[in-house]
């Protein structure tokens, strides 16, 4: 087989790794099957980082969403309520008003992609490699690392807080 059709068949196989673990994450009924289906995705996108001949950015998927984000989501389910408790009813303006947030978010996200020029990163003055994408982490872009790490703090208070009241309940 030529190195070609080897390559096309990797990322075929890549890419279906990265959608069949997304389908398993948005379509399984446990949620810890979710999670896994997430962390199957997220190793099919470091693969297709590989492909793209990006090994740092590979490593760091692999490190920084399978690794921590991935276990983070695991902690907070094992500190929540167990999944056999009977659930409240959900308040139908509560789906409506999350719908509406999430297509406003959508909308938002369309708009930024359609009026951001897209400059190829061939045609960019800085060369990218591990030094400059390390200097732009800790200047320029450190303020949105730091964002996200406040949000999964608050994730894990917000766990922690829902085991701590679903303890307390009697039966």
């Amino acid at each position: 087989m030529k190195a070609s059709g080897m390559a096309t068949l990797s990322f075929l196989l890549v890419t279906g790794l990265t959608l069949g673990g997304a389908l398993i994450a948005v379509g399984a009924r446990n949620i810890f099957h979710n999670v896994l289906g997430l962390a199957v995705s997220l190793f099919g996108v470091a693969g297709l980082f590989l492909y793209l001949n990006s090994p740092f950015l590979a490593m760091m998927e692999i490190l920084i969403y399978v690794g921590a984000i991935c276990i983070a989501i695991c902690f907070a389910i094992m500190l929540s309520e167990p999944l056999y408790l009977p659930k409240p009813p959900r308040n139908p303006f509560k789906r409506l008003g999350s719908i509406l947030a999430a297509a406003l978010v959508c909308l938002m996200l369309l708009l930024l992609v359609k009026k951001t020029a897209w400059v190829p990163a061939a045609e960019q003055a800085d060369h990218w490699s591990v030094a400059v994408l390390g200097h732009y982490l800790l200047t320029r872009y450190v303020l949105i690392f730091e964002v996200i790490s406040l949000v999964l703090l608050v994730a894990m208070i917000g766990a922690i807080v829902n085991a701590r009241n679903g303890r307390g309940r009697e039966s």
